[in-house]
């Protein structure tokens, strides 16, 4: 039975503003999708509700059991994680020149989607058994760039799938200077990397897709093709820019139904929903992510443990950078890398594992208490 002293310290704005973002996501994917004859309506948007139904369901029996027995389960379920990437590889759907799904009769799925929060299980449980302020030194930082980084990040990229490869490296970085690395060492780090970068570059260029070197190119210069790899990035611009400060209003957008935008309820959803809302929607979308972000980093600061500290920053830390990298996409300055908006883009895999991840966050700070333990 749970403990009428956490239902009592649940934190339902979390849940409320995660809800919120979600049902936005449906609205807008429904107006994204479509179609000039109503007899051709597509069902992304109802797919989608399901989802967020599942999600709910998920959420609160993840909640519902303390955080720590998913620490103490952390090694196995980061091999389970490795497991199921691994079977991608060798069952796996392919669409869209990627094989990232794993097909289960009716529904697929996206195992490099839940494996990011397995990874920030693992890396909390990892990181809580060194002792605060000694400093992470060179054999423990390598143990965990071979361990924890390596082997999931060579199975990410054979996909490929760079955009969750790069979130891995921003929250493995991101949570090991957290957990504090000696001077010396980080100085060291990063004068090796400043040395080492242009060599590095050349031979991530060289290991890179024809795809992915496009997106780089139409990055630093959309007009160079802009019929070609920069069509994205221009529509997107192009779509954003003509919501003005109050938007056309719901449903009266054009670059969704029209088709002139790519990818318009997945990668580019927020464009559709600023061209239909406006600088003003834009903004209150914002205030409702910044929320999310700020409890989150909150409940790391206050949490009862380094475990659960280090639980909360993880899964704080991926999605400040799924919502920083997308909207950044759709804005044109950072390459398109196929991140998605958390909550909103069409995804049932992506969605789920979203409110996994917030489960997390309300997991630690109900239980935040001394007197719960």
């Amino acid at each position: 039975m749970i403990d009428r002293r956490l239902i009592a310290n649940f934190d339902w704005t979390i849940l409320l503003v995660a809800v919120v973002l979600s049902l936005i996501g449906v609205m807008t994917i429904y107006s994204a999708t479509r179609p000039l004859h109503e007899a051709a309506q597509k069902t992304f948007y109802m797919r989608q509700l399901y989802w967020i139904a599942l999600s709910l369901i998920t959420f609160f029996v993840m909640v519902s059991i303390d955080y720590r027995l998913y620490l103490k389960l952390a090694y196995v379920i980061f091999v389970f994680g490795v497991v199921l990437l691994v079977l991608v590889l060798m069952i796996g759907r392919t669409g869209m020149g990627a094989q990232r799904w794993i097909h289960l009769g009716v529904v697929s799925f996206q195992p490099s989607e839940f494996f990011k929060v397995f990874f920030i299980i693992t890396l909390s449980r990892y990181l809580s058994f060194f002792r605060p302020g000694a400093g992470l030194g060179y054999r423990e930082l390598l143990r965990m760039v071979l361990i924890f980084l390596t082997v999931p990040a060579v199975l990410i990229l054979k996909q490929p799938d760079l955009g969750t490869m790069l979130l891995l490296s921003f929250i493995f970085v991101g949570m090991i200077l957290a957990a504090g690395i000696r001077r010396k060492i980080l100085l060291t780090i990063v004068i090796a990397g400043l040395i080492a970068l242009p060599f590095a570059g050349k031979m991530a260029w060289k290991g890179m897709k024809q795809y992915q070197k496009q997106r780089i190119i139409a990055f630093i210069d959309p007009q160079a093709d802009p019929q070609g790899v920069g069509y994205h990035i221009n529509q997107s611009k192009v779509t954003v820019g003509s919501g003005g400060f109050w938007g056309k209003g719901y449903l009266k957008g054009t670059q969704g139904p029209y088709r002139f935008l790519p990818e318009n309820h997945t990668d580019f959803i927020f464009s559709i929903f600023a061209e239909e809302w406006g600088f003003a929607g834009s903004l209150i979308l914002f205030l409702l992510y910044f929320y999310i972000i700020w409890r989150g980093f909150d409940t790391a600061a206050k949490a009862r443990d380094a475990e659960g500290s280090f639980l909360a920053l993880g899964v704080t830390l991926m999605f400040s950078l799924y919502f920083f990298i997308n909207i950044g996409m759709t804005l044109g300055m950072m390459p398109v890398v196929g991140v998605p908006l958390p909550l909103m883009s069409y995804g049932g895999t992506a969605l789920l594992s979203n409110f996994l991840a917030l489960s997390m966050i309300e997991n630690v700070r109900m239980r935040r208490f001394a007197s719960y333990y």
